[in-house]
C-alpha cells in the first residue's frame, strides 16, 4: 500500500482529496498539512512514500517544501498538484526535486495513476501540459532562468546522437516504454541510456535530466 500525505492550504481541497484517495485500495493517506514547512515537520514521523504538494501556500510554498523534504528525506517522492497559472513555479519545484506535477482539476484516476508512476520510480511530466507551460513562459518572458546558448554546458557536445535522442524524449515526459517505441530500441537499452545520461549530466534523476533537456533546448516545443 502506498502511503500518501496531502499538502494544501485550502481545507476543502486538502481534506476532499484525502477522502477520495482513501477510497482507493492501493492508497493510504497517512496525514495532511497546510504548508510546506508543516509538511516537512510531519514527514519524519509519518514517513509517507509520496507527498502531494500544492505550490502556492503561505509560510512555506510548495517549492520551499519540496526543497526541505528532498534535501532531508531524498527517499520520499514529491508530486506537485498545481494550476496552470503556477507555470513559473513548476520548473522551480521540479529542479528542487519534485518527481512531476499534475493539474488539480484532473480526474482522480489520473492522480492515482500518477501516484503509481512516481511510486514505481518514474516521473510525471505531461507532454501537453509541459508544452503549454513552456509556451506561457515564453509569452510572459518569464523564462529568464532558462540559459542562453552561450551558457550551454560543454557536456552536451560529448553526448552521442542516441543519447541526445533519448534526452529529447525525456524532456517530453516519456517513460522508458514510450521512448523505446519511439526510437525502436529495447526498454533495457533505454534504461541504460538514461542511467548514462544521469551520470554524464551529473543530475539527480530522470526528472532533472528532463529539465536539463528543456532548459538547454534539447527538447523544444512549437511556439
Amino acid at each position: 500500500m502506498i502511503k500518501i500525505m496531502v499538502v494544501d492550504d485550502q481545507e476543502l481541497m486538502r481534506d476532499g482529496l484525502a477522502t477520495i484517495l482513501e477510497l482507493k485500495p492501493e492508497i493510504c493517506v497517512v496525514g495532511v498539512a497546510s504548508n510546506g514547512q508543516e509538511a516537512y515537520e510531519k514527514v519524519s514521523e509519518l514517513q509517507p512514500d509520496i507527498v502531494l504538494m500544492d505550490i502556492r501556500m503561505p509560510i512555506a510554498n510548495g517549492v520551499q517544501g519540496t526543497r526541505l523534504i528532498s534535501t532531508a528525506f531524498p527517499e520520499i517522492k514529491v508530486l506537485m498538484l498545481t494550476t496552470f497559472k503556477d507555470s513559473e513555479l513548476i520548473f522551480e519545484a521540479l529542479e528542487e526535486g519534485a518527481s512531476g506535477y499534475l493539474l488539480k482539476d484532473m480526474p482522480t484516476d489520473s492522480i492515482v495513476q500518477a501516484i503509481m508512476t512516481v511510486y514505481s520510480g518514474g516521473m510525471v511530466l505531461p507532454k501537453e501540459l509541459t508544452a503549454e507551460i513552456f509556451k506561457e513562459m515564453k509569452r510572459n518572458k518569464s523564462h529568464d532562468n532558462f540559459s542562453s546558448s552561450a551558457d550551454t554546458p560543454t557536456i552536451i557536445n560529448e553526448l552521442t546522437n542516441r543519447e541526445l535522442e533519448v534526452l529529447n524524449k525525456l524532456g517530453l515526459g516519456l517513460n522508458n516504454k514510450e521512448i523505446s517505441e519511439k526510437l525502436f530500441i529495447s526498454e533495457g537499452t533505454v534504461k541504460n541510456h538514461v542511467s548514462h545520461l544521469i551520470s554524464k549530466l551529473e543530475v539527480r534523476d530522470r526528472t532533472q535530466a528532463a529539465i536539463f533537456a528543456v532548459r538547454y533546448g534539447i527538447t523544444t516545443f512549437d511556439i
